[in-house]
């Protein structure tokens, strides 16, 4: 696993391409929350829990598939969601990660992306890509390149999907994670409003819990 990836980051056969899919959600679990840390609340309110303790709950949420309970476990509420299965790694990638795959041709290729939000307005969005190999060798190349600052990317869906302008993910929010032949590539970016940093480490940690569609 590895975090704070700190710059931006062919194909083998046909390209297998579903349409997107993309869910409405209630935003359950953002409340009156705003997107912040969370700290002691004033004027004898119960205090909040620190966000390094919430993520331990969403991360469990996480592994089982639970996205909206993860992400109500950090405060907020998941507002649309959209999700694509393809098999062309090549044609959405860029860089370095562009010419592994066009060496190494992926097996699969999964993506979602995530509006998330409270009450008061304020948004993110969140990426979470699964790379899919045909060996745990190929997985094991591959995210020694990927998780290098600068190598390039797999590119997020297009915030359009769920009815927010195209972000520009800096990897400054970063997290991968690796699970036999699949590298999980989760990336979050703040959209309207304020979001703190600390907490769009933690949505991004969490998301790359999310098993592959």
């Amino acid at each position: 696993m590895v975090a704070g990836k700190s710059s931006d980051k062919g194909s083998g056969g046909v390209a297998l391409v579903a349409a997107v899919l993309v869910v409405l959600a209630g935003a359950g679990g953002a409340g009156g929350a705003a997107l912040n840390s969370g700290a002691s609340g004033g004027g004898g309110a119960a205090p909040v829990e620190s966000i390094s303790v919430r993520k331990w709950d969403a991360k469990r949420a996480a592994v089982g598939g639970d996205a909206q309970g993860a992400m109500s476990h950090l405060g907020v509420g998941i507002s649309k969601q959209a999700v694509k299965q393809e098999l062309d790694c090549l044609d959405n990638s860029f860089g370095q990660v562009r010419e592994f795959f066009a060496q190494t041709p992926c097996a699969a290729l999964d993506r979602l992306l995530m509006a998330v939000g409270d009450q008061a307005g304020n948004a993110a969005v969140v990426s979470v890509v699964w790379v899919t190999f045909p060996g745990r060798n190929q997985a094991r190349q591959f995210d020694r390149v990927v998780d290098v600052a600068g190598s390039g990317d797999v590119k997020p869906l297009s915030g359009g999907l769920v009815g927010l302008p195209d972000v520009h993910f800096t990897a400054e929010h970063y997290w991968s994670e690796t699970k036999d032949t699949t590298i999980t590539i989760a990336e979050s970016e703040p959209a309207t409003g304020h979001v703190e940093p600390d907490l769009l480490d933690a949505m991004t940690e969490v998301a790359a819990q999310l098993p592959r569609p």
